[in-house]
């Protein structure tokens, strides 16, 4: 870590840190407006926020670091059609690209669905701190290599036929 390398790190503690207003817009490097993080994170001052410079505002996204390392990831979600409408639409989406892709959950929102949020802990990164690990791999079951293969169960492995029949699907070979 590059905190060690220049000795800018306490040995034999632990130092937490809450990161919080995460940009929730960025600049692509063609110029656009896209999202930064999460799409479905509340803007903070919702629908208000959303009528000035994008690069602005602030999601409600939260995460917890030690040493570090990011521990725990969070935010308050986006549960109001005209926020959610608004905050794509300066994304570049239009609302019916919305009703197309994410239609369930905008019906559900519409019919009055609550605020909600909360948050997930990386288990395994908590356990390498106290293990005092330097790598994630050296503390998870079943590691997988730098292609998300799992070497010891042989996985990802082609489906069967049985098992794409009864998803209904198939396999369309790459163009050689």
């Amino acid at each position: 870590m590059i905190g060690e390398e220049l000795g800018l790190t306490e040995k034999d503690c632990f130092k937490f840190a809450w990161i919080v207003d995460f940009p929730m817009y960025e600049k692509t490097d063609d110029g656009k407006i896209d999202f930064s993080h999460n799409p479905f994170s509340m803007p903070q001052g919702g629908l208000e926020a959303l009528q000035g410079n994008p690069l602005d505002v602030y999601a409600y996204q939260y995460d917890l670091a030690c040493n570090g390392y990011e521990l725990i990831s969070g935010g308050i979600r986006n549960h109001k059609p005209e926020i959610m409408y608004k905050a794509f639409e300066l994304a570049g989406y239009p609302n019916s690209e919305v009703d197309k892709r994410f239609g369930g959950m905008v019906k559900a929102f519409k019919y009055g669905a609550p605020p909600h949020g909360g948050c997930a802990a990386g288990i395994d990164r908590i356990v390498m701190l106290l293990a005092d690990e330097p790598n994630i791999r050296e503390v998870i079951m079943f590691p997988m290599n730098q292609r998300a293969e799992d070497m010891l169960m042989n996985a990802p492995s082609d489906p069967t036929l049985q098992q794409l029949r009864e998803l209904n699907l198939r396999v369309v070979p790459k163009d050689s």
